[in-house]
């Protein structure tokens, strides 16, 4: 149990103010996949998605009463094995953001698909939706990430080991978050996925925005037996992590001389470290109760005294296995209670081709048209899901070193900066519709096979290739090389 930290009150930040019909402020984005623009009942404007992703096609579905209008229409993606769709966004490389896909296949659609979700180079996890669908509703997740770099892309992978039915998505925030929320994380290292996030005592509907600046969703968690709603003036700039001050109004205290017990969260975890944050504010205005807070068998914070102004304990670091148990026991006249909670899971942050081959990728890129639609994200991560026609060795560090873009039916020219993937060891733009002159390649020390036959390429065949004995090469028939190369 590693890293507890209190927070009564830290760096007030000014909260993220929406005008209606607007967007969030900074780098954030909420698209409403295959739509159009459109302003909900919120007042949040959601833009459709085609400016940020090049792959899939939209498609409606039967409104049958739905209150949410982004659930009306969704992007289909092709089931091809191996590939990833990846939405591209600008970003603020020094900031955190909430990602929160919604997917909703509709209630006469046949079984939703199965696939997975991936944040650059970083496998999320799989989204299963068939649960949700046959209550009718619709599947949120939802993660913290840091912004790598100016840049971030979200996938969605098609798995060959789930069905037979490419991905699909009908909504998409990705909201910048300010530097206190979920600063205590090491996010070098780690992101969070969202486990449960709570109102504890509340009988209404889910806490959101304009409530909660960053849009979170905080779950009801009704219990007749020790509700108590209260009225508090409760300051969200006083905790890090920027609650909405309506999640205090409401808590869970137990009876005189007897402990709170709760299961929560209510499903089963993994044996694994978890982000645990929870939030107290003492029901009855200018007095204050002291408790103890166990998680299962395990002493969370010890003699927590807790004011009407409000308390939050977390650790970043904590030890979940199985169902959970949270046990509030007083060490005073009152009774102990709790008002809100959240709980995370901790996952590593994958790997990433290294910078110099991504970047070469790139521009190779940018000089070919009628490329695949999955030639977006991180070029080789996570494992097995390189991009098509591209083979990656994740050593020490992650280098390229097969293309094998033949028969692709692309066009345009070679980059010179093909150059700079020092290791690759086979090349082949073989049968497709390149034109332009073969580019100097005297830095790729470990190519073994090159085939470029079968386009229109012109100029010269460099004659350190056409000397290179330990090079398979083949240049002919098509091209239109001068002086004519050997077949």
């Amino acid at each position: 149990m590693l890293r507890l930290l209190t927070a009564t009150a830290a760096l007030l930040l000014l909260l993220l103010p929406l005008a209606a019909g607007q967007r969030f402020r900074g780098f954030s984005y909420l698209l409403d996949c295959g739509a159009e623009t459109a302003t909900d009942s919120r007042g949040l404007r959601w833009d459709p998605d085609g400016p940020y992703i090049s792959a899939g096609s939209p498609r409606e579905l039967p409104l049958q009463g739905l209150l949410d209008r982004t659930l009306a229409t969704l992007r289909d993606f092709p089931n091809r094995s191996g590939a990833k769709y990846c939405y591209e966004f600008p970003v603020d490389p020094n900031r955190r953001y909430i990602l929160r896909p919604t997917f909703f296949y509709g209630t006469s659609s046949p079984p939703p698909p199965v696939f997975d979700l991936i944040v650059d180079g970083t496998f999320w996890t799989a989204v299963d939706t068939a649960d949700d669908r046959l209550a009718g509703s619709a599947s949120h997740y939802e993660a913290v990430f840091p912004a790598g770099g100016r840049s971030m892309s979200f996938c969605l992978g098609a798995n060959p080991n789930y069905t037979e039915s490419g991905p699909f998505i009908n909504a998409l925030q990705v909201i910048q978050l300010d530097d206190p929320v979920y600063n205590a994380t090491d996010f070098r290292s780690s992101a969070m996925g969202l486990i449960a996030r709570t109102k504890f005592g509340s009988t209404g509907e889910v806490e959101r925005y304009p409530d909660d600046s960053f849009d979170r969703h905080w779950q009801t968690f009704p219990d007749s037996k020790h509700a108590v709603s209260s009225t508090h003036n409760v300051t969200s700039g006083d905790f890090w992590n920027l609650p909405p001050p309506d999640v205090f109004n409401t808590a869970l205290v137990a009876e005189q001389n007897a402990p709170l017990v709760l299961q929560w969260p209510p499903i089963p975890l993994q044996n694994d470290s978890y982000y645990v944050a929870l939030y107290f504010a003492d029901t009855l205005d200018d007095s204050s109760r002291t408790f103890d807070v166990n998680i299962n068998d395990y002493r969370f914070y010890e003699n927590l005294t807790v004011t009407s102004a409000g308390h939050s304990v977390f650790a970043t670091q904590w030890i979940l296995s199985g169902l959970t148990r949270v046990i509030l026991t007083s060490k005073s006249g009152l009774p102990p209670l709790i008002n809100a909670g959240e709980v995370f899971g901790l996952f590593p942050i994958g790997r990433l081709t290294i910078t110099r081959d991504a970047l070469a990728l790139e521009s190779v890129k940018r000089s070919l048209q009628n490329i695949p639609d999955d030639w977006i994200g991180d070029p080789c991560m996570p494992h097995g899901y390189a991009w098509t026609g591209v083979t990656c060795h994740e050593g020490l560090n992650i280098r390229v070193i097969s293309l094998n873009f033949s028969s692709m039916g692309i066009s345009g020219s070679i980059s010179p900066d093909i150059a700079n993937l020092t290791a690759l060891t086979d090349l082949s733009f073989a049968n497709n519709s390149l034109s332009g002159p073969i580019p100097d390649l005297i830095k790729l020390g470990k190519l073994q096979r090159l085939f470029l036959q079968g386009n229109n390429m012109t100029g010269a065949v460099p004659q350190n290739l056409l000397n290179n004995k330990g090079l398979t090469s083949q240049f002919l028939p098509g091209n239109n090389f001068f002086p004519r190369p050997p077949r």
